[in-house]
């Protein structure tokens, strides 16, 4: 009997809208992908893609005869996102390689699952459901997926060949799903082809190290990466595997060891040359660039003697995030204890302190009788470095008094 699987995702009025739209006129439509994986290894399944028989221009057309928006978003390689009750499904016609050319390959559409599958990447990502839950395994990608071992379908270095992306991706899919060792024939096949990962566009690479640092078996993988000669490559210089690692040892103590931002920070940031040459090598965004660098320059002031005073105090001027980053980053340099009492005191502290507002402001020294102008900014100053010296216990009237005091 054909296993069966029933998430709730699957039973939804939304996704049923889409079967029901697609599968006339003896065209079939099945859920494939990352959906089907994730919900087999029960983790969160956030995008849901489903193949069909039916061509691009039937699924537009039908999908807004059933009331639904469709979007062209890769009509040349058969994929059209279907709006359906506000979730959007991205829709793909089945397709098969005639030639391929790097990330672009020339396909044609057809209605044979099997050769579909067999243009996808690893075995776990080829698995389909229906509507009803029937689940389709046409190379193996069961057995693998519950061995949680991330195999390539076919020859390995042919697949890495079609796109070099596929060797990130080997690594992150093993640092995100996979147990135990490698697959020693997409290992080498890896190992092989690692030069071509210099083709790649920064946003790609981008793209996939994001994941991968953040992924639950990250430090192994990229230890092993750098092992073999690719990490080198993908950063464009030195690794601090040790940083690294010693940073996702405080996994348990802080969900913030998984941002990709910090990752990446502790992987490659000795200087801030370093993090301008990673921002530019996967195409960061300013806002990534900003909070890797806040990071670095939090880590070198926490390295040094620190209390928790300090860490109120650069929250106060900074933010909490640019505190925590640089608490965990500068634990990670120091051995990365989770058990430091030091560290742990210090980061408990960043987690839990609001940062108040001063409470005096200019009009208020201005009707004390001090002249508008630099002389109000200039006292100001003075009184807010009092104010965070007394680690912000002063009120209002107290901060005044003292402005009285001072001019009598």
């Amino acid at each position: 009997m054909a296993e069966t699987l029933n998430p709730d995702w699957l039973a939804s009025p939304s996704i049923q809208a889409v079967f029901d739209a697609l599968e006339v006129g003896g065209d079939q439509a099945r859920a494939v992908g990352g959906a089907v994986r994730n919900t087999l290894l029960r983790v969160p399944v956030s995008d849901i893609d489903i193949s069909t028989t039916a061509v691009p221009q039937e699924v537009i057309a039908r999908a807004e005869a059933a009331g639904m928006r469709a979007i062209p978003t890769g009509i040349d390689h058969g994929t059209i996102t279907v709006i359906s009750r506000g979730v959007a499904y991205e829709v793909t016609t089945l397709r098969e390689d005639v030639e391929t050319h790097g990330r672009h390959a020339t396909v044609r559409f057809g209605s044979d699952w099997l050769k579909d599958a067999e243009r996808r990447d690893f075995t776990m990502n080829a698995l389909y459901v229906d509507r009803q839950g029937r689940l389709y395994d046409p190379v193996g990608g069961l057995p693998d997926l519950r061995h949680r071992q991330v195999r390539f379908i076919g020859d390995p270095a042919a697949r890495i060949a079609e796109d070099y992306l596929r060797i990130l991706r080997f690594f992150r899919f093993h640092a995100q799903y996979g147990s135990g060792a490698l697959d020693a024939a997409g290992l080498h096949a890896a190992i092989e082809a690692r030069d071509g990962l210099r083709r790649l566009s920064a946003e790609r690479i981008g793209m996939e190290m994001r994941k991968l640092v953040s992924a639950p078996a990250a430090a192994d993988t990229v230890s092993l990466m750098a092992d073999i000669g690719i990490i080198e490559i993908v950063l464009a210089g030195v690794a601090r595997i040790v940083d690294f690692r010693n940073l996702r040892r405080l996994d348990i103590v802080a969900h913030e060891t998984r941002a990709p931002s910090l990752g990446l920070a502790a992987l490659a940031g000795f200087i801030d040359e370093d993090i301008e040459r990673i921002s530019t090598r996967m195409r960061l965004s300013n806002a990534e660039r900003k909070r890797m660098l806040h990071a670095l320059h939090m880590a070198d002031r926490f390295g040094k003697q620190s209390d928790t005073h300090q860490v109120r105090e650069m929250i106060y001027r900074t933010s909490r995030e640019a505190v925590v980053d640089g608490i965990l980053l500068a634990w990670a340099r120091q051995g990365g204890d989770p058990m430091d009492r030091r560290h742990l005191s210090l980061l408990q502290i960043a987690h839990s302190f609001i940062a108040p507002v001063f409470p005096v402001k200019g009009k208020d020294l201005v009707a004390l009788g001090i002249p508008r102008g630099p002389q109000v900014g200039e006292r100001l100053s003075e009184l807010e470095a009092h104010w965070i010296e007394q680690d912000f216990r002063p009120g209002r009237d107290e901060l005044l008094g003292a402005v009285e005091i001072s001019r009598s």
